[in-house]
């Protein structure tokens, strides 16, 4: 027996291949069907739902959704997504932002130019962890009638079934079962029944409908059609030292050296001890971090000497880049620091002044270090067989060795994670990582993910003094923060251009990840602004940086005006620390009159007592006539009301400039009109200003820049 399945019928059937009785008449009811009923299409497609609603273009979303956006706790954060539809209706809109325990809260999103399409809306998450957010769109039938209305009911068309339609879309809104048992319920029933009460006039019915009260209850419980829901994109919220801070860069090993300028006796290290010393004047001048470069053994095999020479003397220290000797690696302290146990009490002096210790982690080694001869592997050779060191042509770094991530990347990765780790427990929740462009992406995009799940409070800044597109996609793959070109931008031009970039102007969208941290000197780089401006450009720079950037960062010696270059044309210090101890007579500066702590620490506390300068997105440029004469102001939303501050800077440290600066009020906070009472926080001089300003700025009196904050005038 065989059977034979048709579905001629919708049903299966079973006969026998007998060639009699119901084998036959089965047969011929197929012949017949397939005679008879139309063909069947060979590929049938499921019938997609009619999709009327489009969202597209959503902003922030970091390598389309892959990456989370960062913001911080209390930061303003945009989202914004082109937003359409056919025909006429009008269309709302807002942001769902979800919590890590999962928690909802909703921002309505406006056309922010009519038009355009284009809604946006400003949320803020408020705790550290790991955050969604999409949008939500729909048909707004209300908003729909509520214009044709306005057309209709005045000209006199349609009046009635204009008023009956409205009504029946307030009967449906009060009935929904999120208005049940709120106020907004009687208040749009009641308004329903306004617009059938034929008693009154249609002009007042329709306003009874139109009341504010009523748009603000359908604002909060809006009928909506056709809802469209946009995939959830990541957002990942750090601690606040991710985004604010300012840190202060120093040589442990300089600070209570003792150095014989003669050359007849020994030189003496610094110790932990003695840096700690310098920590209460730092921590006065307002910075909240401390950041030190490596503090491990330095090895001897081929070390530097001054300047960076090949062959050192008996007593010359060696760059603290080049890690590693028998006395250990990486997780080794250099035995002239001190122990562990003076390295942990340095950190608790930070902390207890209220600052926080940064650690270099540099992953190069010297000759001398331990995984040279236990992990030989992990180092690429030559073809002579010997190791190949470090080179930036025409630079040679003869005492370090780069690893080879390909060689073993298990090994070297699980290393790496070792070393933070152990420098995490001994109080360390910043990382500055030196030239992370040199290592493969993968390897940060792991092990920074890595740390990120056990301990989410350790934050990495990245030295990425590299190509724009190496810069980019290290922060998105995870550093916290970064270095950035900013040394080199001097004019007004290149200053008002590179910082409206990095704060998001123009649609630039690297602010929804990349962070800057704006170092106004490093031990690498003593730019030739500094070289050459003298005192007051280091006060235009230290200005700038400041109150641009909610980070920004100091090398010792910054405040001491130290302009020496190595030699013409170059951006080396002269006798730079990298290679010798820097002794430095605080005192004795700060008594003449030299240093620029004062300055520094007027700085620092300006941004501790303005929120306006914590944040990046909100930074706004005003037009001035003179192009030495720049001009940006910060402004944010608080529970209290309002912080402005408005800054004028003269980039040109050898000259007085003058000019009219024209503000955009509104970036302000105020009114195109209004005129306001601008104090300068650094003179403690109070001006009169409002559309259009004249501003003089002379260096030779010691007048680089005013710092203003925002005194309206109350009005009479």
């Amino acid at each position: 027996m065989t059977s034979d399945t048709s579905d001629t019928s919708g049903t299966s059937e079973t006969t026998e291949t007998n060639g009699q009785g119901p084998l036959g008449r089965t047969v011929l009811a197929r012949l017949f069907d397939e005679e008879f009923r139309p063909p069947r299409p060979q590929h049938v497609r499921p019938v997609a739902p009619v999709r009327h609603i489009l969202i597209t273009d959503i902003r922030p979303s970091v390598d389309d959704g892959r990456r989370p956006a960062r913001s911080v706790p209390g930061e303003p954060f945009e989202v914004s997504a082109t937003i359409f539809r056919e025909g006429h209706d009008e269309l709302a809109a807002h942001v769902v932002l979800t919590g890590p325990d999962g928690e909802r809260s909703t921002v309505r999103m406006t056309e922010r130019v009519p038009g355009t399409d284009r809604f946006t809306a400003e949320v803020t998450a408020d705790r550290t962890g790991e955050w969604t957010y999409r949008v939500e769109a729909w048909s707004d039938p209300v908003a729909t009638w509520r214009r044709t209305a306005k057309t209709k009911v005045p000209a006199g068309s349609d009046v009635e079934l204009t008023l009956e339609e409205g009504a029946r879309l307030l009967d449906r809104a009060a009935l929904r079962p999120s208005v049940a048992g709120t106020s907004a319920q009687p208040l749009l029933a009641d308004a329903a029944a306004a617009l059938r009460d034929t008693a009154r006039p249609a002009s007042v019915r329709l306003a009874a409908a139109l009341a504010p009260e009523v748009a603000q209850a359908l604002e909060r419980h809006p009928l909506r059609e056709l809802l469209t829901i946009s995939p959830e994109l990541p957002l990942r919220v750090d601690r606040e030292r991710a985004l604010y801070g300012a840190w202060y860069e120093l040589f442990p090993r300089s600070e209570g050296a003792v150095v014989d300028p003669t050359g007849g006796r020994p030189p003496r290290s610094g110790t932990f001890h003695t840096a700690a010393q310098r920590l209460p004047a730092i921590a006065a001048m307002g910075f909240q971090v401390v950041y030190l470069p490596p503090i491990h053994p330095i090895g001897t095999t081929h070390r530097k000497g001054p300047g960076n020479a090949l062959t050192a003397g008996s007593y010359d220290p060696g760059s603290p880049w080049a890690i590693g000797s028998p006395a250990g690696g990486h997780d080794a302290i250099h035995p002239d620091l001190g122990t562990a146990a003076d390295f942990g009490d340095f950190v608790r002096t930070a902390h207890d002044l209220g600052m926080e210790v940064a650690l270099d982690f540099a992953l190069q080694c010297s000759p001398d270090h331990p995984w040279v001869h236990e992990h030989p592997e992990w180092f690429r050779h030559r073809a002579d067989g010997s190791i190949a060191y470090a080179e930036n042509p025409p630079k040679k770094y003869q005492d370090i060795y780069p690893l080879d991530f390909d060689a073993d990347p298990e090994g070297i990765h699980a290393a790496c994670a070792d070393l933070l780790r152990h420098w995490i427990a001994q109080g360390v929740r910043i990382f500055r990582v030196d030239n992370p462009h040199t290592k493969p992406v993968g390897f940060w995009e792991r092990l920074l993910a890595d740390i990120h799940g056990t301990d989410p409070d350790v934050l990495f800044l990245s030295e990425a003094f590299t190509r724009p597109a190496m810069l980019r996609t290290l922060a998105r793959i995870g550093f916290h923060q970064s270095y950035t070109y900013f040394t080199w931008r001097n004019t007004r031009d290149e200053v008002e251009s590179y910082l409206r970039e990095l704060s998001g102007g123009d649609g630039e969208e690297s602010a929804a990840y990349l962070r800057p941290n704006l170092f106004v000197n490093t031990p690498d780089i003593l730019p030739e602004y500094l070289q050459r401006g003298g005192r007051p450009a280091f006060q235009v720079r230290a200005v700038l940086a400041a109150t641009a950037s909610p980070a920004w960062g100091v090398y010792a010696g910054f405040e001491l005006c130290e302009a020496a270059a190595a030699a013409p044309g170059r951006e080396e210090y002269a006798h730079s620390e990298k290679y010798e101890y820097r002794p430095r007579d605080w005192a004795a500066a700060e008594a003449e009159g030299r240093s620029l702590a004062p300055l520094l620490t007027a700085l620092n506390r300006i941004r501790e007592r303005h929120p306006a300068l914590h944040h990046l997105r909100n930074l706004r440029f005003h037009h001035s006539d003179n192009d030495a004469l720049l001009c940006f102001s910060k402004h944010l939303a608080t529970p209290n009301g309002t912080d402005a501050v408005l800054v004028v800077i003269n980039l040109d440290p050898h000259h007085a400039q003058h000019g009219t600066i024209s503000l955009g009020l509104s970036a302000l906070g105020l009114e195109p009109d209004a005129a306001f009472d601008a104090h300068d926080e650094l003179s403690g001089a109070t001006y009169r200003w409002g559309q259009d300003n004249y501003v003089r700025l002379d260096p030779g009196r010691h007048q680089v820049a005013h710092v203003f904050t925002i005194r309206p005038l109350k009005r009479t």
